[in-house]
């Protein structure tokens, strides 16, 4: 068991470095206009890997259900922006739509 413990805290270091080396290093800089456009196109791309590959399978017998989800996401991400609150959303209004179907 005591062998475990620098195992855990050397783990710890290891996924924690990666994370906290550029917090310190870019926190007095201004991050250049181009990689700032590029870092605000992450939420939407990762909604897209996210829903749009399994947004039809996961409701074969309704699509309606699949598309009224993915409208959701849609606009609700380019309104608002995010990704919890998308993601989530989409989740409940494809339940409502296929609970209202039942």
């Amino acid at each position: 068991m005591n062998d475990l413990i620098p195992l855990i805290l050397g783990m710890a270091a290891v996924t924690y470095g990666p994370r906290l080396i550029p917090f310190l290093l870019m926190s007095n800089r201004e991050i250049p206009k181009r990689v700032d456009v590029f870092l605000k196109c992450i939420p939407a791309a990762a909604i897209g890997a996210l829903i749009i590959p399994g947004v039809f399978s996961a409701t074969p017998d309704m699509p309606m259900a699949a598309i009224t989800g993915m409208a959701f996401t849609i606009i609700f991400g380019l309104w608002k922006g995010g990704i919890i609150i998308p993601v989530l959303g989409s989740v409940a209004v494809t339940y409502l739509v296929l609970l209202s179907a039942a």
